[in-house]
């Protein structure tokens, strides 16, 4: 299972790819690349992903500085300590409960 602290060193240290989606939605969502990188340092993952490939990945909710939610998806390679994000996004309320339980098709809100 992956660890945050694993995603937060390659963050560190520069170990880190964006996806050209991850760009494409943190555009379309208003976000900047220091607010994700903050979401994730006080973050938590909320869902783990262990047979994604190429590399196990993990849902991290976090909050930036103005205490908005930011959910991001990261892919973390522990033969060479790099991490990769896939996607990150402003999660609908009425998809999330809390921003961490993903609401069943027939939760109201």
């Amino acid at each position: 299972m992956l660890l945050k602290k694993e995603i937060v060193e390659a963050i560190r240290y520069e170990k880190f790819r964006i996806t050209d989606h991850a760009y494409e939605e943190a555009l379309s969502d208003n976000l900047t690349f220091e607010e994700v990188i903050e979401s994730v340092a006080d973050g938590e993952i909320i869902e783990h992903y262990p047979t994604d490939k190429p590399y196990p990945s993990c849902l991290i909710f976090g909050n930036n500085v103005q205490k908005e939610p930011v959910h991001s998806v990261w892919a973390y390679n522990r033969k060479n300590s790099w991490t990769v994000l896939i996607t990150v996004y402003r999660p609908d309320p009425e998809r999330w409960i809390e921003w961490k339980t993903r609401r069943k098709s027939n939760d109201a809100v």
